[in-house]
């Protein structure tokens, strides 16, 4: 018969505890990033910047680039990509924030990493967004694989490396210490 180490026992509780609370909060956020409310006054406003913010370092080397709303389009060749729900990164942010909300740590650490984490993700996903831009002009083929398949996982796989990091420069938990003295 497997015998299963005491310990596992110990920390089952908190794995199972962290789970529901990540489960949970990842319902919740999704839950409201899905409403009306949410599209028109976060998603619709968020998705601009993000376009506007792609365009003005797209201009650094090609002037012939204009941001309308979340759309962005190249004047000489009059392609543009949307960035759409689902493509501004918030997905991830939700995961991360997910993860660091459901960890056991002090709620200071958890702003840090939710600060530093959205930054993270927003920065790869403007070179994600540049990338698919010219991508788009050049083939529409590696376009569609580059959207579809590399770029979701690496934002993810962003998001995973931020909390992975974050739960590396978390202060270490007081260890309680050993009764001293002798017991008859």
């Amino acid at each position: 018969m497997l015998a299963l180490p005491t310990d596992v026992f110990r920390v089952l509780p908190s794995m199972l505890r962290f789970f529901v609370l990540f489960m949970g909060l990842l319902v919740a956020m999704f839950s409201f990033r899905i409403t009306e409310f949410a599209h028109e006054y976060f998603t619709l406003p968020f998705t601009s910047v993000l376009a506007a913010v792609s365009t003005n370092l797209i201009t650094l080397f090609d002037k012939d680039v204009l941001a309308t709303g979340d759309v962005i389009q190249s004047l000489s060749t009059g392609f543009a990509v949307q960035i759409a729900p689902g493509c501004d990164g918030i997905e991830a942010v939700i995961i991360l924030i997910a993860a660091l909300g459901a960890f056991p740590a002090p709620w200071r650490f958890k702003l840090y990493g939710a600060v530093i984490g959205f930054f993270a993700i927003q920065a790869l996903n403007i070179v994600r967004i540049i990338s698919l831009f010219y991508l788009g002009q050049w083939d529409r083929h590696w376009f569609d694989w580059f959207h579809l398949y590399l770029w979701q996982a690496l934002i993810i796989l962003d998001a995973l490396g931020v909390w992975l990091i974050w739960l590396r420069y978390l202060p270490k938990p007081a260890r309680a210490k050993p009764a001293s003295g002798t017991s008859a």
